[in-house]
């Protein structure tokens, strides 16, 4: 039976088709000569909801020693899931530059890649605060590329920063788990 974090992270994993759906719908109102993309608002707000369950989920599960093998599983897949599904849409809507999903994902794959060596030979490599971090930047890029203000004083330039801050962040923390990792790496090299 599944404890409550874990039903948790699986709510994030069902609550990515739903996101997407809001997305990628072309509903939109207009109030006072403003035109606001309300599907883009609500799939905002189910975006944050699911990334705030991460951080519930794990708390709970430390909190209460309810960490298990099926949760060290489900919830980076269900992070990972939830920002590819996000990037890849906003690709689609033509709202991030492919390059920079790729470079994102690739991470990820990457990351997850080197973690699954090191927990073949039973070792764990704990996420850091360079993937904690990560995780914040990319979030809040995602949020302000979904929900598109149409506001004078917020523009394209904002948007570009943040998702710049997001991208070298990405690459740091990939670095910073390579370098944590690189044992592994060398374990495996010289067959042993």
């Amino acid at each position: 039976m599944l404890n409550l974090p874990n039903k948790i992270t699986i709510s994030r994993i069902l609550l990515i088709p739903v996101f997407m759906a809001f997305l990628l719908s072309k509903t939109s109102l207009t109030y006072l000569g403003v035109t606001i993309q309300w599907g883009a608002v609500v799939a905002g707000l189910i975006f944050v909801l699911a990334a705030v369950t991460d951080g519930i989920d794990g708390y709970i599960a430390r909190s209460r020693g309810l960490v298990t093998s099926v949760g060290q599983l489900l919830d980076p897949l269900a992070d990972k899931l939830l920002i590819s599904a996000a990037l890849i849409s906003l690709v689609g809507l033509g709202r991030l530059s492919a390059w920079i999903a790729v470079v994102i994902i690739g991470r990820e794959f990457a990351v997850t890649g080197l973690r699954m060596s090191a927990a073949v030979n039973h070792i764990v490599i704990p996420a850091g605060k360079w993937g904690k971090i990560k995780t914040v930047t990319q979030i809040v890029a995602i949020v302000f590329l979904i929900i598109k203000i149409p506001v004078p004083v917020y523009g394209p330039w904002l948007e570009n920063i943040l998702i710049g801050i997001a991208l070298v962040m990405t690459v740091v923390s990939g670095i910073d788990y390579f370098i944590r990792g690189s044992h592994v790496l060398l374990d495996e090299g010289d067959g042993s």
